[in-house]
């Protein structure tokens, strides 16, 4: 998928029409649209094309349940045009987005839903706004992010990464902790795959680090106290404690344009935000955020995974490619 070209435009005129509009006018869904039913699939293509030869495979990932709506509402509605535009004012080419949304696998009817790669304003707008925002959650503390990360390790399959090994882009919003292994028996009843044994979580997140640059994206500094300890063990740096989650496009974007080189230096950040809009406030918000992963940038250290996983400290062949081949 990702064909067509984007018109900021289109895009923009999109979503000022639904400006005012509430979360259920602007997400109809109330179970998980049969196209975004992840039960089946096998891969979900970011591919180049005529339009664009250079894909760049992006992922949010966005948890829906009910303290985290906030964040699906702020992209349809204000948001994902300030992403896009970033991005082509950087000079990052052909980006392509999928849309997951991720809930509770314990609790909820629809935790896990999986878009397809789009360039397309109008599409990435359709996908999005197809989510089911089932508003659930369980009660323990935990969601299912292991989900995303699953998903993206398995069943996608980016041209930036097989032609030019050039990692995509894997940005999960959330405000909770995760499950400490994926369940296999979820696995099976969700996406169709039969595991040997449930996996570690640490194991999930090797695997996707492979083709992905990973982020978890804390919405608040109020929300941070609950999660960010153990996210941090995970992902080290990657973890990004924002101040408002309506920064999360403006964040993202940024990061891409650092670790892409498009943007040299965080220095050179405020100036872009400033131009595209974005007031002084938020500029500041934004960068403060950031300072700790372009930290790892200037020093050559930004990895994605800050401890090996068991599987692959031993030297042993991981399940990842033992299961795919």
């Amino acid at each position: 998928m990702g064909h067509g070209n984007y018109s900021f435009s289109a895009h923009a005129a999109l979503v000022a029409d639904r400006a005012s509009a509430s979360r259920t006018e602007v997400f109809q869904q109330r179970n998980c649209h049969p196209l975004m039913n992840p039960k089946g699939i096998k891969m979900r293509e970011s591919r180049d094309n005529a339009d664009h030869p250079n894909s760049l495979g992006i992922v949010f990932a966005l948890d829906v349940t009910g303290s985290m709506g906030d964040i699906p509402q702020q992209l349809a509605t204000k948001e994902l045009p300030t992403f896009m535009r970033l991005l082509m004012a950087c000079g990052v080419a052909d980006p392509q987005i999928q849309f997951m949304a991720i809930g509770d696998a314990v609790s909820d009817n629809a935790p896990l839903q999986v878009g397809q790669f789009e360039s397309t304003a109008e599409l990435m707008d359709q996908w999005l706004t197809w989510s089911y925002i089932e508003g659930g959650g369980g009660g323990s503390g935990e969601e299912s992010y292991e989900l995303a990360f699953y998903m993206a390790a398995q069943h996608t399959d980016l041209d930036c990464w097989a032609k030019r090994r050039k990692k995509g882009y894997l940005f999960v919003t959330g405000d909770e902790l995760p499950y400490p292994a994926i369940s296999r028996h979820q696995i099976e009843a969700l996406v169709g795959d039969r595991l040997d044994q449930d996996l570690p979580i640490e194991e999930v997140i090797a695997a996707a680090s492979e083709t992905f640059h990973l982020f978890f994206l804390i919405p608040d500094l109020h929300r941070r106290q609950r999660c960010e300890a153990r996210w941090r063990e995970l992902l080290g740096d990657h973890v990004i404690c924002m101040e408002d989650p309506q920064d999360a496009c403006a964040v993202a974007a940024s990061i891409v344009a650092l670790t892409e080189g498009a943007l040299p230096k965080l220095d050179a950040l405020p100036g872009v935000l400033s131009g595209e809009g974005i007031d002084g406030g938020r500029v500041s918000a934004i960068v403060r955020s950031l300072r700790p992963y372009a930290a790892l940038l200037d020093k050559g250290t930004a990895h994605d995974i800050p401890v090996s996983s068991p599987a692959v400290a031993i030297g042993e062949r991981p399940w990842w490619r033992r299961l795919f081949g």
